[in-house]
This record gives C-alpha cells, sequence and structure tokens, in this order.
C-alpha cells in the first residue's frame, strides 16, 4: 500500500502559488489568459504544493522578501515548474 499525504488547505496553498509566483515575476493569471499555462496544470501545481512538509519556510520566504526572486523558495516542489514558466513566459512588467 501507498504513503498517503495528508493534504493542506486548498485555499492557503493556492494563494501561496500565486504569491510564490508573485515575487518570481510571474503572472499566473496572465499566462492561462494567453494560454501559456492550462488550468489543470494550474490546479496540479496547487495539489502538488498542498502536500509540501515547508508550507512554514515558504511563508517565511515570502514574508521576508524584498524584491523579484529569479528562483522559489528552496526545497519549492513545483520549483522545475515555476523556473519553467519563467522561461517560457513573458513577466509581469512587460504588459
Amino acid at each position: 500500500m501507498g504513503i498517503i499525504a495528508r493534504l493542506g488547505d486548498p485555499d492557503r496553498h493556492f494563494w501561496l502559488v500565486r504569491s510564490v509566483a508573485r515575487v518570481m515575476d510571474l503572472d499566473l493569471g496572465g499566462a492561462l489568459a494567453r494560454g501559456e499555462l492550462h488550468r489543470d496544470d494550474y490546479r496540479a501545481f496547487i495539489n502538488v504544493c498542498r502536500t509540501c512538509p515547508l508550507v512554514d519556510a515558504c511563508q517565511n520566504w515570502l514574508a521576508t522578501s524584498t524584491g523579484p526572486s529569479e528562483t522559489p523558495p528552496a526545497g519549492c516542489l513545483i520549483s522545475a515548474d515555476l523556473n519553467r514558466l519563467k522561461r517560457e513566459t513573458p513577466s509581469k512588467g512587460t504588459h
């Protein structure tokens, strides 16, 4: 039998994903509107985030971020996805 992960609150993780993306200068809403991000992928980001054991560290990273960051916080489970999206999409400041 597989390991069952306890999932965090979906609303909390929705905002964590959005907030990390914002610090990385990623506009997830714009990426959705432009078809650069599919809503199923966005949902997957949130669901993976819900399994993360580093929520407190992530919130601390967000609270202490003083400007745009090229990468998400250390240990972020969706860092590869956010980094790929950052490479493939225009930043918020270009619109």
